[in-house]
């Protein structure tokens, strides 16, 4: 009886949004292959459920494609989720922010950028929050009017290495704005490690945003936030990387935790 009370009383698990990750056909390749794939990557899924929340993945909504099944819209899922989270993956396209690509393996995922721009500028105008996280951070950026370079290494003079073979052991220091709200999420705090991997970062910063962390010693943009009513925080890093009790980088923990505040809120 008691078990049952309880389950009673407690309150509903949140419902978040996951952006996917898209895998175009590659030519000439058989089975799985030659479909499109829309998916996510485990960790930061796992991430967000460790807090006893259900997690959805939003599929692109492709109104013109061979197989019609119905005509659900990327504002149906804003107004029946309580959050977004934008995940990692493929590069920005410069296209997406009025620029030609510098090299040809700059190019980037055109197709994705327009389905996740669409999808939180939705959510936004829901009022549900919105997290970021790498890739996430940049098209939070863009969605609102921002530039990127299009590569840390060739045009930021002096700046650190921002991606090795490394990957998710790849990590640097960052310094958190004072009177930020990621300032706010860790007091006392001044500076910290991140794992962090990318080549493209904020260079033009958009409109409503504001910046909460930079890069050490480079100034690299590692963090921004929206300005406006809503929750919107971008991160560059991965906080879904930390392991529970590794002291050497900054615990992801309080990110997720003010983002799912914010959707209980919403």
């Amino acid at each position: 009886m008691r078990e049952f009370v309880t389950r009673r009383l407690a309150p509903a698990p949140l419902k978040i949004g996951m952006s996917a990750r898209i895998f175009h056909p590659r030519p000439g390749a058989r089975g799985l292959e030659s479909k499109p794939l829309q998916y996510l990557e485990q960790s930061v899924a796992h991430w967000v459920m460790s807090r006893n929340v259900l997690v959805f993945m939003v599929p692109t909504a492709n109104k013109d494609g061979l197989i019609h099944r119905s005509n659900m819209r990327v504002a149906d899922y804003a107004r029946v989720l309580d959050g977004l989270v934008l995940q990692g993956g493929a590069d920005i396209s410069p296209l997406t922010y009025g620029e030609d690509p510098l090299a040809p393996e700059w190019t980037g995922d055109r197709l994705r950028d327009v389905y996740e721009i669409e999808l939180l500028h939705e959510f936004v105008e829901a009022r549900k929050p919105v997290l970021g996280i790498c890739r996430g951070m940049q098209i939070i950026n863009v969605a609102f009017g921002g530039t990127l370079y299009q590569d840390i290494s060739t045009q930021v003079p002096l700046a650190q290495s921002h991606v090795t073979d490394g990957y998710d052991r790849n990590a640097h220091e960052i310094r958190l704005e004072p009177g930020s709200g990621l300032g706010a999420l860790y007091p006392g705090v001044e500076r910290g490690r991140v794992i962090s991997i990318h080549h493209q970062s904020v260079k033009a910063l958009g409109r409503g945003l504001a910046v909460e962390a930079t890069a050490e010693p480079d100034g690299v943009i590692e963090a921004i936030r929206g300005t406006g009513e809503s929750f919107v925080l971008g991160v560059q890093w991965h906080p879904e990387f930390h392991l529970p009790g590794d002291g050497s980088v900054l615990d992801g923990a309080p990110i997720l935790d003010a983002f799912l505040r914010a959707a209980r809120r919403a």
